[in-house]
């Protein structure tokens, strides 16, 4: 008998977080088996060249047959109609999770579809770059980042404990709080982020006075790190946006409030209000770094590249 944690894993979507977890899989002993499913052909053909898993399935339901471990790792969107295709081939006592940065809704879309002998689990690991597909990623994704754990009310501890096992074997610190709760505090700490980024990298394309090229040839530092949040992918994003409308709009007023404070202050040259606003800000970066969520390195610290050794394919067992 096997002493790794799960027999066999199904990662259901194969891009940067789903090709994380493969290898994490492989790399830490997680599994003796992980089947891969996508809906493209080529794609579950490359996550086969790169050796990320054992078994490859353009059918969802062949891939999660037997698993003792199913995770969605596809847009926010697409997770009811995956969930309503594989609920019939889950084995009795799976869990099954998904990596969706909204929650409510995932809750909404997966829960009416799954039997009541599986355990459900949401989970977000909150770590990315703004590359996607199987090439994407890499072992070390996971290490020293959140996973926010969201298990409904009456959901199994035993099931809760075992998939917190697995996200901290992949190198994450686990927190678990309601859904609800999960997506106010991600609205503001990512998904808003996130949309100031793409609007204020749409408004510097869009200027007539200048060009395109000159948006590129002389971004700042501060311009230079939007296009990175806003180089995201676009489908995730959309559904991210449409599916946690409430709370984004909510913080949304009041952020919005928060910049006509801003702009009043420019307006009539209150250097005072804009210099304790700055002082504030500047120690919430602080805090963030000891909090070791990021690094004091230039750039941000934020070299993503894989290294060799865990992008490495790896032959079947």
């Amino acid at each position: 008998m096997s002493d790794k944690p799960f027999g066999r894993v199904a990662l259901i979507g194969i891009g940067l977080i789903g090709s994380s977890i493969a290898h994490n899989i492989r790399v830490r002993a997680l599994a003796d088996h992980v089947a891969i499913t996508t809906r493209r052909a080529a794609t579950l053909a490359r996550a086969e060249e790169l050796g990320l898993g054992d078994s490859y399935h353009l059918d969802a339901s062949d891939a999660v047959r037997d698993a003792d471990l199913v995770i969605l790792c596809v847009p926010v969107g697409s997770c009811g109609a995956v969930t309503k295709e594989i609920a019939g081939a889950l084995k009795p006592g799976a869990i099954v999770s998904d990596v969706g940065s909204v929650k409510g809704a995932i809750v909404q879309q997966m829960q009416p579809h799954l039997p009541d002998n599986v355990h459900f689990v949401p989970a977000h690991p909150i770590a990315g770059t703004e590359q996607s597909g199987p090439d994407a990623g890499f072992v070390e994704l996971f290490d020293n980042r959140w996973c926010i754990l969201t298990p409904v009310e009456g959901t199994d501890e035993a099931a809760v404990a075992r998939l917190r096992s697995f996200w901290e074997a992949c190198g994450s610190d686990v927190e678990i709080m309601t859904p609800e709760h999960h997506d106010l505090v991600l609205a503001i700490v990512s998904h808003v982020p996130h949309l100031i980024a793409y609007n204020i990298v749409g408004t510097a394309a869009d200027l007539e006075t200048v060009t395109q090229s000159e948006v590129v040839k002389f971004s700042a530092s501060g311009f230079r790190d939007f296009t990175r949040i806003a180089a995201s992918d676009p489908t995730m994003w959309r559904d991210v946006f449409l599916t946690n409308r409430d709370a984004v709009l909510e913080m949304l007023a009041r952020f919005s409030e928060d910049l006509a404070s801003l702009q009043r202050a420019i307006r009539w040259g209150d250097g005072e209000t804009l210099f304790d606003l700055f002082t504030r800000t500047r120690a919430i970066r602080r805090g963030v770094i000891e909090a070791g969520q990021d690094t004091a390195k230039p750039d941000f610290g934020r070299d993503h590249s894989p290294a060799p050794t865990t992008q490495a394919t790896t032959p079947k067992d």
